[in-house]
Parts: C-alpha cells; structure tokens; sequence
C-alpha cells in the first residue's frame, strides 16, 4: 500500500515539476515576447509569426521515431534511446536541407521582402535543434520526466538573457530574436546529452529503426492531418499581417494555459508499463485543477496581459477570451490522447505489425486530425472571403471557428478513450475547481486592471493565491496534495 501512495506522489511529483518549469517560463517568455513587440512594428511581428508558421511544417517528423522511442524504453529495449537519437538527427538533416532548397519559394509565394531572407535562412539550424532535443526528451520522459523541466529553465534562461542582449542592446530586432532562441536550444541539448549519457553508451540496433518506420506511417498520418488543418493560420497571414498579429499576440497568452496538460505528462510511460485508470482519474484531477483557474484568470485579466505586449493588442481581447476557453479544451484533449496512446499494446514485443496498425484506437484519435481541417479550412477561407471586414474580425473568425470544431473533437477524444480504459471523470474535483475560481475572479474583478508588466504578474500571483486558499478550505484532496508534494520535495532535497 506504502509503495502505491509514493507511486502516485511521484506521479503528481513529476508532472507538478514540469508544470511549474513551465509557469516560470510563462514571465520569461512573456518578457521575451515584450522585448520583440516594443522593438518591431506589428507588420514585422506578423513576419514573426509567419516565421513559426513555416518551420513548423518542417519540424513535423521531430517527433514521429521519439514516439517509439519513448515506448521501446519504456519496455527496457536495450540500444533504444541511442537508436532513437542518430536516426533523429539524420531526419533532422533531411528536413533542413529541403526547408532550404525550398525557401525561395515560400518567399516569393508569401511575398515576403529580400530583406527577411537572412532571418529565414537562420532559422534552419533551429531545425536540427528541435530534432535533437525531441530524441532526447523521449527517453527521459521514461528514465527522469521532472528533468525535462529543468532543461525548460535552462532554455528560458539562456533566451532571455541573450534576447536582452542582442534585441535591447544591440538592437538587432528579429534576428536578435531568432539568433537568442537558437543558442538557447542548444544549451538544452547540451544539459540534456548529459543527463542521457548512460543510455546514450548504448550500442545502436538498426533493427527497430526498420520497426519505427513502418509504425511511423500512422504517426506521419496525424501529423499530415495536423498541418493541413494549420493552414487556417496560412489563410490568415493572407489576409494581412495585422490580423496575423492579433492572433499571435492572444496566442502567445492563451497557450500558457495549455500547459497544464504537462501536468499529466508521466501518465504516458506509467500506462505504457500498466494500466491503471486510477492514474487517469488523478492526472484529469491535476489539469483541472490548473487549467481551469488559468483559464478564468486570463479571461478576466485579459486586457492587462495584452497591454503589456504592446497597447495596440488592446483590440484582440475578445480573440484572447476565445483562445483561453479553446486551450482549456486542448489540455484536456492531450489527456485523452495519453490514454489511447498509452493504452495500446500493437508495439509490445518490439515489432509494429504494418497491417493492424489501422485497426488500433490510436489510428481513430488520428483520423479526427483530418475531420478537424475537413471543417475548419473552408468554414475559415469563407469567413475571410465574405465576412471579415478587418483584420480583427479576421483573426476573430479565426478563432471561433477553431473553437467550435475543438469542443467537438473534445468530446469525440472522450468517448474514444473511455472505450480504451474506463477511467473515472473527476465531475465532483471540477465542481470545486470552479468554485474556488469564481472566489479568485470575483476579487480580480475589484482590483483596477494594471497595464505594466510587474503588477499584473503581482496580481495574477495574488489570483493564484487567492484560489489556492479557497481550495485547500473546501477540498481534502487538494491538503493531501500539498502535504505530500512538501513531503516529496523535502526527500529529493535532502538526497542531494
């Protein structure tokens, strides 16, 4: 019984110490973020945007082999983090050699001026970045997750300190931008190499590469589905680059609220090991527990956050209040996911059976990325076409759309999970959530929204406070998970 409560707290433990990396990545990134609007007009943010939007399509393989690798460490299948490693990189090679024969293409389609060249070109070397750290990070998802929380703080560090460097001081702008986020992934993978070094000892066994690669077609089937229906945002930096702006800026806000689903972020190798719904029922409990404050939070506070990115983004609240209520939704998606994915036995010898691979429930979860784009890509192209009479309301039907076609999958996620493990949905856990959020907004609702950046994080701090002590009164669960976080966090203390 004693080995089972220290098996949950490690379980709480491990996701509690990447969540908060997260957290305090919030105010690095936020300041990161600051640093660039109040240095480049919103066209040229719009070209930051755009930025991402492109080398995200080609960073879509960075995680296809590490999510066999994870699963093959996960069963002590020895060689298989090293395997996963090598092959990533080559992948990585490929990609970035294809991003650069391809990009004076995508310039003169986009119509982007000679002057941008450079700082697409750079952005290459972030390629084989993203590759390397998404090998790593598969195997110590399995061996140490808490430590890819660390890795998150070496990263957020070393980008801020050379953001202000090179974007403030030296006043290189966006390149300034991307120069500091380049270094600051390579220090990630170095702190990361270290921490592998073991597993990494490890001969390479060509042989599961041959098994990942027929696996992977149905990983490549997600992520073909997941980009196409990222093509409304392609749509929308069409439309003009302000209402690309507009949905970066909200963007950048609402996603802090998708980080909660690392909450939930050990439940993949525990059920990858056994399947307990029991875990499922605690790690729904720990995303609600934080995605539904954050969400009530940055919808009242919503003007405050956007006015410190640069008071122009004033206008896109209503775009932020849609984008908070989608990623409250996305967590819980991430969840379900996990379930499916760590439910499935296909892979368990270490051979991926090609012909099965379409009757599993993870080819399900991956269908609905194409029902998603089905829907989303000409209910969006419309919208512009005939709707939007500015970039606002561009970028608000944008935002919209996407929100109405999540819930939907959201609830089609459920239904697909729950057949793969009856677990237990925490109704009664969220009820409390809620109320202790109606307390914290009803007092953020006093307070006068601030418009710089240390009261409003000072205020959001009080929110949580406020929340937290609310919870604790009314929920045991919640004093039973602050005491045995303490207790855990005192034991790692005083090994080292």
């Amino acid at each position: 019984m004693d080995s089972i409560v220290k098996s949950e707290v490690r379980l709480k433990y491990s996701g509690l110490v990447i969540f908060s990396s997260k957290l305090i990545s919030v105010a690095t990134g936020l300041l990161f973020i600051v640093m660039v609007t109040r240095t480049v007009s919103k066209g040229e943010f719009g070209i930051w945007g755009n930025i991402h939007d492109i080398f995200n399509y080609f960073v879509l393989l960075a995680a296809v082999l590490p999510f066999w690798t994870t699963r093959f460490v996960a069963r002590e299948h020895s060689g298989s983090a090293k395997t996963g490693l090598i092959a990533n990189i080559f992948l990585s090679i490929i990609s970035a050699a294809i991003y650069l024969a391809l990009l004076p293409i995508i310039l003169s389609v986009l119509q982007v001026g000679a002057t941008y060249t450079i700082l697409y070109t750079i952005i290459s070397i972030q390629i084989l970045e993203v590759y390397t750290t998404s090998a790593l990070q598969a195997v110590l998802r399995v061996k140490q997750p808490q430590t890819i929380g660390y890795g998150l703080l070496v990263h957020e560090a070393c980008k801020v300190t050379l953001g202000f460097a090179m974007i403030i001081h030296l006043k290189l702008g966006l390149l300034g931008a991307a120069s500091s986020m380049i270094i600051a992934y390579f220090a990630q993978i170095v702190f990361y190499m270290k921490l592998t070094s073991n597993e990494l000892r490890e001969s390479i066994k060509w042989t599961y590469v041959k098994e990942w690669l027929k696996g992977s077609s149905i990983n490549l089937y997600d992520i073909v589905g997941t980009r196409i229906a990222a093509f409304t945002l392609i749509f929308l930096f069409m439309y003009g680059e302000v209402a690309r702006a507009y949905y970066e800026a909200a963007f950048t806000i609402a996603n802090v609220i998708g980080y909660s689903a690392f909450l939930a972020y050990a439940l993949y190798p525990r059920l990858l090991s056994e399947s307990n719904t029991k875990d499922i029922s605690i790690s729904l409990r720990m995303v609600l527990m934080i995605a539904i404050p954050m969400t009530i939070g940055v919808m009242v506070l919503s003007n405050s956050f956007l006015v410190i990115l640069e008071s122009g983004y004033r206008e896109a609240r209503i775009i932020l209040l849609l984008l908070a209520i989608n990623f409250l939704g996305l967590s819980l998606s991430q969840v379900f996911d996990t379930v499916v994915m760590g439910s499935e036995r296909i892979d368990i010898k270490a051979k991926i059976p090609f012909k099965q691979l379409a009757k599993t429930r993870l080819f399900q979860i991956f269908t609905l990325s194409y029902v998603k784009p089905a829907i989303t890509l000409p209910t969006t192209f419309f919208a512009l076409l005939h709707f939007a009479k500015n970039p606002l309301e561009a970028a608000t039907y944008v935002a919209l759309i996407n929100l109405i076609v999540n819930s939907v999958m959201l609830l089609c996620r459920y239904v697909i999970s729950h057949k793969c493990l009856a677990f237990n949905f925490p109704w009664k856990a969220t009820g409390k959530y809620i109320i202790a959020s109606s307390v914290m907004a009803t007092l953020l609702f006093v307070v006068p929204n601030p418009n710089r950046i240390l009261p409003t994080l000072v205020i959001t701090g009080v929110g949580g406070v406020i929340y937290f002590a609310t919870l604790a009164i009314i929920d045991h669960e919640t004093r039973e998970l602050m005491k045995s976080i303490l207790e855990e966090t005192r034991s790692k203390l005083g090994r080292t």
